[in-house]
């Protein structure tokens, strides 16, 4: 864990943040390991029921990579490609990952920022908040395991307009565009941000998590095996399932456990 990647706990939900406030957080080579490396700790703890991305500060989010790094990291094909290796990892440990993500943005998403946002479940922004991919204008190209993640979220003919006319946009557009799941206003981000992960983490934690591995199943085209349909029904198997149906019989606030 680098000083630049910051986890929280307190009880079932954990944050994560971005912390480098003198850079906006822009992100290097360090960070990206850390990242990776986090998420997967994260997922491994089942008490984790909900994870919060953020930067720090009010600022940002993040704007992407440290442009400074370039010339150590970066300065040729080998390196970048190195370099691109770690962000690829990291960007598949957030695909990965059974815990739901909730992003918290507040400020600037962009570039590799907007790559991390857009592999979270749920994104939460302001209204002042900016989007965009604007490495058109620096000469560099987003390298397919990073841009499967927009085109996922947005689809391609949207990913390209982003990446290709580079335009920096609000959080309306972005809104519309579905790069964010919400907008409120700015002072209200982070409450509504841990809202939902508390909405989230109050739901049965194996049920979140089923429902994340099928999404991601469900995005390959392969046809399910019968295994693969049989997993659709275990939950009936589940302390957690009776636990749900007697609450909701009685009319009271359920108390998941996770089994």
């Amino acid at each position: 864990m680098t000083e630049e990647i910051r986890l929280e706990r307190i009880g079932d939900i954990a944050t994560l943040t971005l912390d480098r406030p003198e850079k906006l957080n822009a992100l290097t080579r360090s960070m990206w390991r850390a990242l990776g490396g986090t998420l997967a700790e994260v997922g491994r703890d089942p008490g984790v029921r909900c994870l919060v991305l953020r930067g720090a500060g009010d600022r940002s989010f993040s704007p992407g990579n440290d442009i400074d790094e370039f010339a150590s990291e970066r300065s040729d094909v080998a390196q970048a490609k190195a370099y691109g290796e770690d962000i690829a990892r990291t960007l598949a440990a957030f695909r990965d990952c059974p815990t739901p993500l909730v992003a918290l943005i507040k400020g600037v998403c962009v570039g590799g920022g907007l790559e991390i946002a857009a592999v979270c479940d749920l994104r939460i922004c302001g209204e002042s908040s900016r989007f965009g991919v604007p490495i058109a204008r620096l000469g560099l190209v987003m390298a397919p395991p990073e841009l499967r993640g927009l085109i996922d979220l947005v689809g391609r003919a949207t990913a390209l307009e982003i990446l290709l006319e580079g335009r920096v946009f609000g959080a309306e557009e972005a809104l519309a565009k579905g790069l964010v799941t919400r907008v409120v206003p700015d002072d209200r981000v982070e409450a509504e941000a841990y809202a939902a992960a508390r909405r989230i983490a109050d739901g049965a934690p194996l049920v979140a998590r089923w429902h994340k591995k099928f999404a991601r199943r469900l995005a390959d085209p392969r046809p399910l095996a019968e295994a693969e349909l049989d997993e659709g029904y275990a939950c009936y198997g589940t302390e957690d399932f009776r636990t749900g149906y007697r609450s909701f019989l009685e009319k009271r606030k359920p108390a998941f456990e996770g089994r």
